[in-house]
């Protein structure tokens, strides 16, 4: 048997293909080359049309089947990661009627403020562990205040995901790690938020059915089998958002493991086995893959926009063209830990929410002209970022958070020997780098329902771990740096 796992992002549609018996990555394909477009109407807007999506995704498909000899028709099981916080609306006859708001579109924000200030403090996070703030409702509430039309023909909304399994079935479910994304999920009462629905006078109609996140959640149609190459009967077994798909991939699914992202923004993803939440909002909770009211699974995510895009700056500007990211490392490896006195706030990416989204932007502190060079840059870029990450973590452990291990996948920053060392020796934690991607991830759950597999522990157990990164042996010297790192960064704070 084969599966097949989607990755609908933002940027392309990924697949990959996966034999169930080895758990070994048969084929893997992307559509398209370059980044799919990003509709901006209005400053601070972000919209995709999710036809685009489908069609993405059907070539995507076209183009793995075509470079593989395997026959179609052994493939068993489905699965779909996708990009959180997106609002799809479909009408009654499934057509789509707006573009999606995704993810990084802000117009909401105001919307979700109110609510929480309305609501209240003690009503809103002890149920959606978060503020309503700029999340799916408050979208879903923005169209109802400003295309009421529109909104009239609404018969169902779902998240992107929703809506790709949708066009593979023909049915409409979703998730209640999906809902909790969205902020339609109420954890105290274990059902969906209708305190939230009630206060934006949304009925609560136009929530899709609840299926689990692993189970038999439609089967492939055959006009949409004959369109792809594919036999019909599929079934679609899995959905997640993609840092939750992401953690099941790299096998975080127990309390004390965090997953880890690094590139352009950063994220960690850590889990917790009971509903918990941040009085101060630097930090979401949404239900993990493997949540069960009876047994809890919470995924605490934490977003430093300030990452992997201070690193690639700094070679932008002060590299030559003919260096390569190897060429950095090697040049800021030849500098001594804490570089020589010299420190960068990483923080030139926009507000940051774990710093009660304050913009600090980026900055260099104790630049010595007559001592400090290129290298020094180099390196005082990737200890800021590791101190970041370290920083947020901290927020995690406040949460009650423990940190056993933490997994990654093969991404820029997490192949840097200066980060991950000066990052492992911050937390005391080994840092695993894990050979899997979102839709090899997605692939292997599918699996489970398809019969392939029992667990998710046993779909994912084996994954390779391709490089261990550990505590140095003295991390005194790694402390020194980030307690002075932390002390520029509250001075920062003070005078904003």
């Amino acid at each position: 048997m084969y599966l097949l796992g989607f990755d609908i992002g933002s940027s392309s549609i990924k697949v990959a293909l996966v034999e169930a018996k080895s758990k070994s990555v048969v084929a893997f394909a992307q559509y398209p080359e370059t980044e799919m477009e990003i509709i901006s109407h209005q400053e601070g807007w972000a919209e995709q049309n999710p036809e685009t999506w489908w069609e993405n995704l059907c070539k995507a498909t076209r183009k793995l089947l075509q470079n593989t000899s395997i026959n179609p028709h052994n493939i068993g099981g489905i699965g779909i990661a996708y990009q959180m916080h997106g609002l799809v609306l479909v009408d009654k006859h499934q057509q789509v009627l707006r573009p999606s708001i995704i993810w990084c579109d802000s117009r909401a924000v105001q919307i979700g403020a109110d609510a929480f200030r309305n609501l209240g403090v003690d009503q809103c996070l002890p149920h959606l562990l978060n503020s309503p703030g700029n999340f799916t409702a408050s979208k879903l509430k923005w169209v109802k205040d400003h295309e009421p039309e529109l909104f009239e023909q609404i018969d169902k909304i779902m998240l992107p995901g929703d809506y790709i399994a949708m066009r593979f079935t023909g049915e409409i479910c979703t998730t209640v790690a999906g809902l909790s994304e969205g902020m339609f999920w109420d954890f105290k009462n274990n059902q969906i938020a209708q305190f939230l629905l009630d206060y934006y006078q949304i009925d609560s109609q136009v929530i899709p059915d609840v299926v689990p996140t692993i189970s038999d959640q439609g089967k492939l149609k055959a006009e949409v089998a004959d369109l792809l190459g594919l036999k019909a009967g599929i079934p679609v077994g899995y959905r997640a958002g993609d840092q939750p798909n992401n953690a099941m991939s790299l096998n975080v699914l127990k309390p004390g493991e965090i997953a880890a992202t690094g590139g352009t923004s950063g994220v960690v993803f850590g889990i917790v086995e009971h509903p918990v939440y941040d009085p101060k909002m630097r930090v979401n909770g949404f239900a993990h893959v493997n949540h069960q009211a009876e047994h809890p699974s919470i995924g605490l995510l934490l977003c430093i926009n300030g990452a992997g895009i201070q690193y690639s700056w700094m070679k932008q500007y002060l590299a030559t063209k003919e260096h390569t990211y190897q060429d950095t490392e090697r040049l800021a490896s030849e500098v001594p830990v804490n570089s020589e006195g010299l420190r960068i706030i990483p923080f030139g990416n926009g507000a940051e929410r774990m710093l009660g989204n304050v913009n600090v932007g980026s900055q260099v502190t104790n630049l010595q002209l007559n001592r400090h060079g290129a290298s020094h840059m180099y390196r005082a870029t990737l200890e800021g970022i590791a101190y970041s990450f370290a920083y947020g973590i901290e927020v995690l452990k406040e949460m009650g958070l423990s940190v056993a291990v933490m997994k990654v996948g093969n991404d820029n920053l997490f192949q840097s020997r200066i980060f991950s060392t000066t990052l492992a020796s911050l937390v005391n934690s080994e840092i695993q780098v894990m050979e899997t991607t979102g839709a090899v991830g997605a692939a292997k759950a599918a699996g489970i329902a398809a019969g392939a597999y029992d667990s998710i522990e046993e779909a994912l157990g084996q994954t390779k771990v391709i490089e261990t990164f550990s505590a140095a042996a003295d991390t005194e010297q790694y402390q020194q740096g980030f307690s002075l790192w932390k002390s520029d960064l509250e001075h920062l704070m003070k005078n904003h």
